[in-house]
């Protein structure tokens, strides 16, 4: 009896990596981009150049004087002082595409995704929110940045 027992205990767990590999979603295909209109492409294209120029000032210019940067395994950080702050030292081949936005008189968003390097065929690297505010009639400044990694 206690043989049969040990057998199938055996059995069962020869077969567990191939239950759980079964259970494993599939990867799914990118979400598409989509266009922005050209004030809220400035944006994300100042960003991208600011960022990859190492130039936390120019990339802290961007937000609103009261901003939040929300980034991936980090504390959040508010104003432009904090902001240029934490982003001492970053910067790189950054490319950043928009997923989804809406605009509504002064507020508005941009849902995305980004990923460094040239290859434009690459896989994201992971997603961002940036909430935005225009003032009067201005440029949109991002009142708040959360990004996170695609990365387990």
């Amino acid at each position: 009896m206690a043989r049969v027992q040990f057998r199938l205990i055996v059995s069962i767990l020869a077969l567990l990596p191939a239950i759980a590999r079964a259970q494993t979603p599939p990867p799914t295909a990118p979400l598409p981009s989509v266009v922005l209109p050209p004030e809220l492409d400035r944006v994300l294209r100042d960003y991208e150049r600011a960022w990859q120029a190492g130039d936390p000032a120019a990339v802290a210019a961007l937000f609103t004087v009261d901003g939040f940067a929300l980034s991936n395994g980090k504390p959040a950080v508010r104003g432009r002082d904090a902001i240029r702050a934490v982003y001492q030292g970053a910067g790189g081949p950054l490319r950043l595409r928009a997923l989804a936005y809406a605009v509504q008189d002064t507020v508005g968003y941009v849902i995305g995704a980004y990923r460094y390097g040239s290859d434009s065929t690459a896989l994201d690297t992971g997603k961002f929110i940036l909430a935005l505010r225009r003032a009067g009639g201005g440029q949109w400044l991002i009142a708040g940045d959360m990004d996170n990694s695609n990365r387990r």
